[in-house]
This record gives C-alpha cells, sequence and structure tokens, in this order.
C-alpha cells in the first residue's frame, strides 16, 4: 500500500493511473450521448443540400460560394475529425443512405426503425481510437499540472485553472495533431500501412517533420483558449455552486451544471477560431484526399479579417446554436463522469488505507 500511496496526487487522493481510468470512462459515456445527435445533423444536412455543398453554412458561413466539397467535419463530442468524400462517390455508406427524414425526431426513429440503432453510432469506433486517448492525456494532464502549480504558488492563484487547462490542451493537440493527418489519408483511399509508412516518409523527406503536424496552429488556437477559459469558469461556477448550496464537495448534479455553463461560455467565446478551424480541416482534405496543391495559407488573424469583411461581425459566430447545442451537453457530461469516477476511486483508496490499518 505504500508504493500507492506515494504517487496519489495530493489534492486528488487518488493515483495518475485511476485518473485516467476516471478520464477514459467519462470520453466513452460522451461519446455514446454525443455522436447520435451529430450523425443525426450530419444525415439531414447531407439530404437537404447537394453533396457540392454539403458543408453547412454554419461551419463555414463565408464561403458557400465554393464550387465543391470533398469532406465533411464530424464529431463525436470530444474531437472533431475529418471525414473525407471524394466528389460522392467514396464516401462512407452511412453518410450515402437513401432514408428520408422531414426531421430531427423523425431521423432519428427512422434510423433506429430502418438501419438499426447500431446506425445513430456510425462513425464512432474509427475516432474513439483517438478522440479516448487524447481525452485521457488532456484531463490527466490538466489535474495533474493543477495540482503541481498550487503546491508551488499557493491556494490563492485563481488564475492556476487557467494556465493547467491550457497546457494540458496543448499537449493534447500536439501529440494527436500527426495521428489526425495519418487518419485523413487513411480515409482519402484504401492503404495499407506499408503504404503508410511509405507515404508519410515521402511527406516527411519533402516537407520536413513539421509537416506532420498541418493544421496544428488553428487547433491550437481554437482548443488552447477554450481550455483556459473553460477549466476558468468551471472552477469558479462550481465553488459558487457548492458555497450556495452549503455543500463541501461538489456532487454529480453540481459538477453537471457547472460543466454546462462552463463549456457554454468558452463554446461562445472561441466560435471565430471554430469557423477559421474548419476552413482550415477542408483544406486538409482537399490536399490529402484530391491532391490540390497547398495554396498559399493566410494567417488566422487574416482569415478572421476576411470572414468580417464578408459577412459581418455575424458572421464570427455564425452556427453559435449548433455548436452550444453539441459542446455544452458533451462537455457536461464528461466533466461529470470524471469527477464522479475520481470521487469513487477517493472513497475506495479511503477504504483500503483504513482496512489496512
Amino acid at each position: 500500500m505504500m508504493s500507492e500511496n506515494t504517487s496519489v496526487s495530493p489534492a486528488g487522493g487518488i493515483t495518475p493511473l485511476q485518473q485516467m481510468l476516471a478520464s477514459g470512462t467519462g470520453a466513452l459515456f460522451t461519446s455514446l450521448f454525443v455522436t447520435p445527435l451529430d450523425v443525426v445533423k450530419i444525415r439531414l444536412q447531407a439530404q437537404r443540400t447537394p453533396f457540392s455543398k454539403v458543408l453547412s453554412v454554419e461551419c463555414v458561413p463565408w464561403s458557400v460560394h465554393q464550387s465543391k466539397w470533398k469532406c465533411f467535419v464530424y464529431c463525436n463530442g470530444l474531437m472533431d475529425h475529418l471525414y473525407v468524400c471524394q466528389n460522392g462517390s467514396s464516401c462512407t455508406a452511412w453518410y450515402k443512405s437513401p432514408t428520408r427524414f422531414t426531421g430531427t425526431l423523425d431521423a432519428f426513429v427512422k434510423i433506429t426503425r430502418y438501419e438499426g440503432i447500431r446506425s445513430l453510432w456510425s462513425g464512432l469506433p474509427p475516432t474513439l481510437v483517438m478522440a479516448v486517448p487524447a481525452t485521457v492525456i488532456y484531463f490527466t494532464s490538466y489535474d495533474q499540472l493543477r495540482d503541481y502549480l498550487r503546491c508551488r504558488m499557493g491556494s490563492q492563484g485563481a488564475h492556476v485553472p487557467l494556465v493547467a487547462g491550457a497546457l494540458a490542451r496543448l499537449g493534447a493537440v500536439t501529440v494527436i495533431s500527426p495521428l489526425e493527418l495519418i487518419r485523413t489519408k487513411m480515409q482519402s483511399r484504401p492503404l495499407s500501412y506499408r503504404e503508410l509508412r511509405v507515404c508519410i516518409q515521402s511527406s516527411v523527406a519533402q516537407d520536413g517533420w513539421l509537416s506532420l503536424w498541418r493544421g496544428w496552429g488553428p487547433t491550437v488556437l481554437r482548443d488552447v483558449p477554450f481550455s483556459a477559459l473553460y477549466w476558468f469558469n468551471y472552477e469558479l461556477v462550481k465553488e459558487w455552486l457548492c458555497r450556495q448550496s452549503r455543500l463541501d464537495e461538489a456532487t454529480f448534479m453540481v459538477s453537471f451544471t457547472a460543466g454546462a455553463v462552463s463549456g457554454t461560455v468558452a463554446a461562445v467565446l472561441t466560435l471565430p477560431f471554430d469557423v477559421v478551424k474548419t476552413q482550415r480541416q477542408i483544406e486538409l482534405g482537399d490536399r490529402e484526399t484530391l491532391r490540390v496543391a497547398a495554396s498559399k495559407s493566410s494567417s488566422t488573424w487574416l482569415l478572421l479579417r476576411r470572414i468580417r469583411a464578408e459577412s459581418g461581425t455575424r458572421g464570427l459566430f455564425a452556427g453559435f446554436l449548433p455548436r452550444v447545442i453539441k459542446v455544452a451537453p458533451a462537455c457536461a457530461i464528461m466533466i461529470s463522469t470524471y469527477e464522479f469516477g475520481k470521487t469513487f476511486f477517493q472513497k475506495l483508496n479511503q477504504e483500503r488505507r483504513l482496512s489496512s490499518l
């Protein structure tokens, strides 16, 4: 028992491995809940607009004038992923299903009735391969960094969650970014692992190792501020709710509410960067799928100015409602499940220590 106690985190009372198990469980629950919502949304978009405009205005409101889209963005509640379609001819089967829907509820009913309930989780397995590890890295790193900074700076450091959240997300994005590029390559055409290795080697030989992190910048500009704002607001809201309810520790509902509120605030404030990141993801899909020559990429700030010039300030916040509807419940489920898992392990560790006395 001594070896376990020495690795227990100072604030949480649980080991890093237990933090990883709690965050992994939360990631799984979040994906299972949010994926059907995004599958239905994508299917509705696919039937309402021709394939050449499948990426809806909510994602890139200022560029609907472009003639063709070759991919769409899919979200499992944890990460955004690029699904590649080559002119509609080689898109994933669940996306091309002919069933017609009259609305969201009708889509849920018909998909379940005619295609089976498993279709609501179409596309989930391959994205979980990256989403769950990324979430485990992110949440575990946040807790470890927060505890370390609080030990060094004392409990008065109100900005500790902000710094820890930003650093944890930066690390997770940096680790996962090459895997997302590899996944996009594999989706673009059938590749054996040997061919994939040759493809990556040639890309590195031509453009250097940094080519594996193509698209890293826009992702960081959206996700790092989001995480910093999210954790800062989450800790504040959770503490306020505990005071109002006269609780010593946050309950499941307190964590759920604080997660939803902080996720909503962070999603709205970082929405302009989400628009830019989506555009960059589409450009990445074009390059990897159809060998479109990489155009000279504009900086994020120039893209933001261009969007504002073409669509006004509203263009920077287009897609507000769909993003909030997706992000708020995902954040609430993830953090409340994670906190519940940590509480479970804390009690388990206490019982073990008592039984060893």
